[in-house]
């Protein structure tokens, strides 16, 4: 076992049947309360993003990827954009609608948030059913962005999300 491995075992909780029945939602609050914890733990996202090359902006999905991805993009000397839930970005906006594991939704990117070309690495906490990553991967490229991979705290491999990302690269630093 990783120490990255290690350390989400010991702090995530495993919530049954939330938000709905039959849904095991994966809670990482307890390690965003720890600042020890959690400054190592954004240290294993960071060497795992360093793997993918350069990277000229990190976009991180609402919201627990704007608790990641924001000191990601601070350590890497990337900036950062949110991908945020349907209606919350005020301008032009593009959007992606999109399954999960229990429902649809929406995502939406500001238009000239990511400039032609620039590398861009997705920083969320979970790869379920792949829906949010792969609508947030659209958006990126939709924005001219050339999407270098994800980095991610947690994988749930029995939902077979990552066949839905195709080849891009994608890094889960524990399978759950």
């Amino acid at each position: 076992m990783t120490e990255a491995e290690a350390l989400l075992q010991r702090w995530v909780r495993s919530i049954p049947d939330w938000p709905e029945p039959g849904v095991i939602f994966r809670d990482l609050t307890p390690l965003f309360a720890d600042p020890t914890a959690f400054g190592e733990f954004i240290g294993h996202l960071v060497g795992a993003a360093a793997s993918l090359g350069p990277v000229d902006v990190v976009a991180g999905i609402e919201a627990r990827g704007f608790i990641l991805g924001s000191p990601v993009a601070e350590r890497l000397r990337a900036g950062f954009v949110p991908i945020r839930k349907a209606g919350k970005l005020p301008g032009k906006v593009h959007s992606m609608t999109f399954t999960l594991e229990y429902s649809q939704a929406t995502i939406e990117l500001h238009a000239d948030a990511i400039k032609p070309g620039e590398r861009v690495l997705i920083v969320d906490d979970v790869l379920a059913t792949g829906g949010t990553l792969a609508a947030a991967s659209a958006l990126v490229v939709e924005s001219g962005g050339t999407h270098v991979g994800n980095v991610l705290a947690i994988e749930l491999p029995a939902l077979a999300g990552r066949a839905r990302l195709g080849d891009t690269p994608t890094i889960a630093l524990t399978e759950m």
